[in-house]
């Protein structure tokens, strides 16, 4: 959710910024903007919509060497021009991400001493809170932390000010900001992505530290004002890794992507031994019972880890959406684990929740894909998975790797705890090794799906329904189709329909039936039968052939060990929503007012 990038250095700034805010476009955003230092002066320019728009404004050889910008996902005020930032109050100029949650009462202060505010932004205002206490302050330090003293909520801020026009500043709380160091000069970020193509050495700032930047130093305060030692990172990964390599879109490059990044989740913690699982996942055997907690498809992974380890290990688990959990009363103990998931790592209502756990003193363990990410940093233990940079809005190769996650947890829980016998463990074991090329072998099948989805994209309504694992999955599938094609989707567990929703069933409405769970399918097919016989047009998805006709399309997969079956269910699911989504030429990549990593709450 939105994105920030600045630079201070020895070349020009404009080409540097602009490259690495299209490189942040992944996160969602609906206006840019960009504010650099040039002949002495702070100039600021901003366009409504794409970053293409803002580059048909900007001259790529202006003699600037300092500059912030920004892409704003609208939160505090339409998606405007006027809106967009940077904003400028007197001497200082800000990017900002995160939610000032008191910029209403701050507003009306300053609106009291004379301030004027042109935007409805809460990022004006925090502004002119610099500003003021400037006034009071003289010095740009001093005022940045005593604003982090006033301030109440998430943010992480690019500041150039006009008295010190060589300097770069940044601050945050809660939302992600990184420095980056490079031969020609320095870097701020709100994700090493947008500095990836000039270094991959970077410094993650921690809560209320504000960085001074100049091309040739960087130096970090803490929430003290006294200087800290931080350590200069590595990022593993490549800026042409996130490139599309000649795939049409990101996500139809991430969903190909899958049978790797399985391999390098599962072989990272599993050698074909129990006693690897062991020596990864040992920590969890003092525990009986799991709260696991996430938004989005990360909440939905949560759902198919809950089936996997109640059935296989006997251990009661409870799946909340962090924004319900970190404002409820929990019923949790010492033999309590909380596992936090969240691809990014900074997801701000699954980070507040891990903190509400951890002020509680209960045990928590974080499934993320970002290293050094804040939910990483703050959990007891930190479980990676591999997936790589992910660029597409919609997850696809994240889902599948926490989903790989979960079943190794299954796998060893369920083998501790004496659900799994040695003999069904060797099968599982060889199925494992399978998964990668059955993987492939599904996604290859993408023009099966292709063609279904050319029979569906027109209709405004499409259910999924399933049992079990498979209603877990369904609401996958469903969020996968809404957020990229629009299209009005909702999953229902299969013996629900009866209870109300069938009255929405017409000819022709598409039907998406997940059924396999073997000890299931009968009684899904007869919740089948019931749409069927009022008109549905219904896409079977199963792992088992089926005896009689009940369908009108039918996805048959490969047929391996349950703990394991999720992980192919889902990509036909992935794809179908994908065609749907081209065929109704929507933003995939992009999706209207959706961001990657949503960092308020």
């Amino acid at each position: 959710m939105c994105g920030i990038i600045g630079y201070v250095g020895r070349d020009l700034c404009i080409p540097k910024i602009i490259s690495g805010l299209e490189a942040l476009e992944y996160r969602g955003y609906d206006s840019a903007g960009i504010a650099y230092v040039e002949n002495k002066k702070i100039k600021i320019i901003k366009e409504k919509g794409k970053i293409a728009n803002l580059k048909k404004l900007l001259d790529f050889n202006a003699n600037t060497n300092l500059g912030i910008a920004h892409t704003r996902w609208a939160t505090h005020g339409a998606a405007s021009k006027t809106n967009a930032h940077p904003h400028s109050v007197n001497s200082f100029t800000i990017v900002h991400n995160g939610i000032i949650e008191n910029y209403s009462e701050l507003k009306e202060s300053l609106i009291k001493k004379g301030y004027i505010f042109k935007s409805e932004t809460d990022t004006e205002v925090a502004c002119a809170v610099i500003a003021d206490l400037y006034k009071e302050k003289k010095d740009i330090l001093l005022s940045l932390n005593a604003a982090t003293k006033v301030f109440r909520g998430s943010y992480a801020l690019g500041i150039i000010c006009a008295d010190d026009k060589n300097t770069l500043y940044a601050m945050r709380n809660t939302s992600p900001l990184i420095v980056a160091t490079s031969p020609s000069g320095n870097f701020i970020a709100s994700d090493v992505p947008a500095i990836l193509k000039y270094t991959n050495k970077y410094i993650l700032l921690d809560d209320l530290e504000i960085a001074k930047i100049t091309a040739d130093n960087i130096t970090i305060y803490n929430k003290d004002l006294n200087i800290v030692k931080k350590e200069i990172k590595t990022f593993e990964g490549t800026f042409e890794a996130a490139a599309k390599n000649g795939y049409e879109h990101f996500m139809l490059k991430e969903i190909n992507e899958q049978d790797k990044v399985f391999s390098d989740t599962v072989n990272y913690y599993f050698d074909g031994s129990i006693a690897s699982l062991k020596k990864n996942f040992a920590f969890l055997d003092k525990f009986s019972k799991i709260d696991i907690v996430a938004c989005g498809s990360a909440y939905h992974t949560g759902l198919v880890g809950k089936c996997l380890i109640e059935k296989y290990a006997s251990i009661p688990v409870n799946v909340e959406v962090a924004s319900e959990y970190r404002y409820k009363k929990c019923f949790y103990d010492n033999d309590t684990l909380v596992i936090l998931v969240s691809q990014s790592g900074e997801t701000a209502d699954t980070l507040a929740a891990l903190r509400k756990a951890k002020s509680d003193g209960i045990t928590t363990m974080a499934i993320v894909n970002v290293v050094g990410s804040s939910i990483a940093r703050e959990a007891d233990h930190v479980i990676y998975i591999k997936a790589g940079c992910e660029i597409a809005v919609a997850t696809t190769k994240a889902y599948l790797a926490q989903l790989a996650i979960f079943s190794l947890l299954s796998i060893y829980l369920g083998y501790k705890n004496k659900g799994i016998k040695k003999s069904e463990l060797e099968k599982i074991f060889t199925d494992l090794k399978k998964l990668p090329k059955l993987i492939k072998n599904t996604i290859n099948y993408s023009e099966l799906y292709f063609d279904i989805a050319d029979k569906i994209y027109k209709n405004k309504q499409i259910f999924f329904i399933g049992r079990g694992i498979d209603y877990a999955l369904s609401m996958e599938g469903s969020l996968k189709l809404k957020e990229i094609s629009y299209i009005n989707s909702v999953a229902y567990q299969a013996g629900e329909l009866k209870h109300g929703t069938i009255s929405l069933i017409e000819k022709n409405t598409p039907v998406i039936a997940l059924a396999t769970d073997t000890e299931l399918i009968e009684k899904t097919i007869s919740n089948i039968k019931e749409v069927k016989a009022r008109g549905a047009y219904v896409i079977y998805v199963s792992n088992e052939e089926p005896r009689e006709k009940f369908y009108d399309e039918l996805i048959l997969l490969p047929c391996i060990h349950p703990i394991l079956e999720s992980i192919l269910t889902i990509i036909p699911l992935q794809l179908l929503a994908y065609k749907v989504a081209k065929n109704n030429k929507c933003d995939i990549d992009q999706p209207r007012n959706l961001a990657k990593s949503v960092t308020v709450e």
